[in-house]
């Protein structure tokens, strides 16, 4: 009864199919600074790529018929890759190595957790295959989205699910963050337009585009995304290269990313997906419960203040965490140490171990039962 009366208000939504393209467009940009600005005005972390998602869902389940060409998509992963390595600082690998062992247990203890929940959406069912496991790994959101569909999951289900994931942490985080400390600052305002060191900036541009154009020919998995992000991290641990990156370039391969995913919802995937939402929203919920059950034991065994750990086991993306870490009196380098060191590891290990519930469970990305 609620799948027929899900699909009925879908079904009665405005049809965009006979509307010219560049009507659709005009729909589309609208709907996505509408949106971005709301998400914005609640201080979301994840704002600019959200809302562009959600707006594309919007229209997609319009039947609108507009599409982003996919090297957009493809230069758009380049961008991003050299975000998270601007972001793997040689500050971090020295917090680890000053504890290694304690990061370490930290950093599986979360990463079973997800994997556990991931495993129990699959095994009832909830989400297909891998799917369920991507979409249950803490990382950045935008990252695990894109691993995913390398490796052959629904990255429409996934980054539902990621980015569910990150609204419900941001909130909670940004809450604990201000009764912890009251009075906390806010996050500076962007300067979108902010000059630009030249030389930098082209040589970022080479290395995004560059690295994202060459990976598909060699057949890497998420090449387009991971080539950037480790040539990127590798030169700038050596000093060989600054990563830079406008904003406003960012915002633009936040929307491209974020209308790429939301433009291929299409009315059955979208009932399917609102039918999980609340069993997924559970999933989260426990998964952020026992993060914290986690941070109560980190913050005894490493000695620093209860925020901090809980910040730095959140499973939301390492990006909304170092904002909302940012602006608390916590200690950032052990924050994004962990947080990173967590997404690294996913990284890693992700493809075997979602390989490894598909088999478990015997449910392809399909539906159907694997043959193993």
């Amino acid at each position: 009864m609620m799948e027929k009366r899900a699909d009925s208000e879908l079904a009665r939504g405005v049809k965009l199919s006979t509307w010219p393209l560049p009507a659709q467009w005009l729909v589309l940009a609208s709907a996505t600074a509408a949106i971005v600005a709301a998400l914005s005005h609640v201080h979301l972390p994840a704002a600019l790529m959200l809302g562009a998602m959600i707006a594309a869902i919007s229209v997609a389940a319009q039947d609108a018929r507009i599409r982003l060409p996919n090297l957009a998509f493809i230069l758009a992963q380049g961008l991003i890759g050299c975000l998270v390595a601007r972001a793997l600082k040689p500050s971090i690998l020295s917090e680890i190595r000053a504890d290694w062992l304690l990061f370490f247990v930290a950093v599986v203890s979360v990463i079973l957790a997800a994997s556990f929940l991931g495993w129990l959406l699959a095994r009832s069912r909830v989400l297909p295959g891998s799917t369920a496991l991507w979409g249950s790994f803490p990382g950045a959101a935008t990252v695990m989205a894109l691993m995913a569909e390398a490796y052959g999951a629904d990255i429409r289900l996934v980054a539902l699910m990621q980015y569910l994931r990150v609204v419900l942490v941001a909130a909670t985080a940004s809450i604990v963050a201000a009764v912890w400390t009251p009075g906390g600052g806010a996050s500076a305002p962007i300067n979108w337009f902010a000059p630009v060191a030249p030389l930098p900036f082209v040589e970022t541009l080479l290395l995004a585009f560059g690295g994202a154009l060459i990976a598909p020919k060699l057949r890497i998995p998420a090449g387009s995304l991971l080539l950037p992000l480790v040539i990127g991290a590798v030169l700038g641990d050596l000093g060989v290269m600054t990563i830079e990156l406008p904003p406003w370039l960012l915002a633009a391969s936040y929307a491209v990313v974020g209308w790429s995913i939301g433009l291929r919802f299409t009315r059955p995937i979208l009932v399917y997906a609102l039918r999980a939402l609340p069993r997924i929203a559970l999933a989260i919920v426990a998964l952020i419960a026992i993060c914290a059950l986690f941070a109560v034991v980190l913050a005894k065994a490493a000695h620093v203040d209860m925020l901090t750990a809980y910040l730095a086991t959140s499973p939301g993306g390492a990006d909304s965490v170092a904002i909302i870490a940012a602006s608390s009196k916590v200690d950032v380098p052990f924050v994004m140490a962990l947080q990173m060191a967590r997404f690294v590891i996913i990284l890693v290990i992700g493809p075997r171990l979602a390989r490894f519930v598909v088999e478990l469970t015997g449910f392809s990305e399909t539906g159907h039962e694997s043959k193993g």
